[in-house]
């Protein structure tokens, strides 16, 4: 009876561990890291089959994708202060010096020759800070000439080349304009598209090594005077009320803008949605040049994570060819690999024709001087430019 009764004691025991040890239906043992990242449907169509691609080939890895479409560095910012970062994060060098300066991110530990092999050098630049990388680039944003072929043949006029000059430009725009239908080219008030004509004539908003405002240079002024004039002195560009509540890309795509500065984030609109001819040409030379300011986007892993082998595991599959590749093909991006930038899947034979203007642009592009408190110097300088540009 007590052999029985000791049976029965050993079997409950067993069940009772079983119970307790065994995963509960749905429960996973594996490592969990957290992602963020902006981008729009499209750009998370992109992301979400890499990123399951990626759990398949590591079976002891989930990734916890948290889409942030709009206000994305302010929620970063609470994630941080509340001790809640994810694991990796989607970072851009404008917003990169704030983390890396607060001690924030881990520094990329890569030998950075061998990165420089596989990536742009520039867009290595772009995402360090005090001469440490923080990120490991997806892509590169540099601006070039949008322009609409069909309203060029129309005035018989020749399309842009890559030597052409702010003078030549000038001369473009005001053959294009015909007003009120047409306007030679767009403007917008954001530093990002007045920083080509500035830099073109040798002058900045930051010096290089960030220790001073430069915007009120001599250089500085002219490329701001050029850019004003477009609008106010020689009426090739909309003004607000002649734009209404159009966006530029939109006034592009009606026709009414003979050309477009932008980058290459419009080239999947315009592939879908323009009725007309269309392709790019490198920006125009000032003084200096043609100097647009280059910017960049990548991976930086949290240095709060508390998987961080696995979070920089995800961050090399994230950059790797083979994925770069399914980024370029969507025409969303400039690939900051240079294997990629110069394969079939970004020089596609797809419009526009001259996507090499992207690459070429690199070239001659400078990294933007970004300090920590880069965004309140652009929120002054807005408030300080606004009666200069209307």
């Amino acid at each position: 009876m007590l052999f029985k009764k000791l049976i029965y004691i050993i079997i409950v025991l067993a069940v009772t561990v079983l119970i307790f040890t065994v995963p509960k239906s749905g429960s996973s043992d594996k490592v969990v890291i957290k992602f963020a990242s902006w981008g729009s449907k499209s750009e998370v169509d992109i992301i979400k089959p890499i990123l399951k691609e990626f759990e398949e080939k590591n079976p002891d890895l989930k990734v916890d994708f948290m889409h942030i479409p709009q206000n994305y560095f302010q929620k970063i910012h609470l994630l941080f202060a509340s001790n809640t970062a994810p694991d990796v994060i989607f970072i851009n060098n404008l917003y990169l010096p704030i983390y890396a300066n607060a001690g924030l991110l881990m520094p990329v530990q890569e030998d950075y020759a061998e990165l420089e092999k596989v990536f742009y050098p520039k867009a290595l630049i772009a995402l360090s800070w005090n001469g440490e990388l923080y990120a490991i680039p997806r892509d590169i944003s540099n601006l070039v000439i949008y322009y609409n072929k069909d309203i060029f043949d129309k005035y018989n006029i020749a399309y842009p080349n890559s030597g052409w000059t702010f003078d030549d430009f000038l001369k473009t725009a005001q053959k294009l304009t015909h007003k009120p239908q047409i306007f030679g080219v767009s403007f917008d008030e954001e530093s990002l598209y007045y920083l080509p004509f500035v830099m073109s004539e040798g002058g900045g908003i930051l010096s290089d090594n960030l220790s001073e405002l430069i915007i009120d240079s001599k250089e500085s002024r002219k490329g701001l005077d050029f850019y004003a004039d477009l609008r106010k002195k020689y009426d090739v560009a909309p003004k607000k009320n002649e734009s209404a509540s159009a966006t530029m890309a939109q006034m592009f795509l009606q026709e009414r803008l003979a050309m477009h500065l932008s980058g290459r984030w419009l080239t999947p609109k315009y592939r879908e949605e323009a009725k007309f001819d269309w392709d790019v040409a490198a920006f125009p030379k000032g003084d200096k040049g043609s100097i647009v300011p280059m910017d960049a986007s990548g991976w930086a892993v949290a240095k709060s994570s508390k998987h961080p082998a696995e979070a920089k595991k995800l961050v090399e599959f994230l950059s790797s060819k083979e994925s770069i590749e399914k980024f370029a093909e969507s025409g969303l991006i400039v690939p900051a690999r240079i294997d990629v930038a110069n394969s079939k899947y970004f020089l596609d034979n797809k419009k526009p024709q001259n996507a090499k203007a992207f690459l070429e642009t690199i070239e001659t592009s400078k990294p933007t001087p970004v300090s920590v408190n880069y965004n309140e110097i652009l929120d002054k300088l807005k408030e300080k430019l606004e009666y200069k540009f209307n």
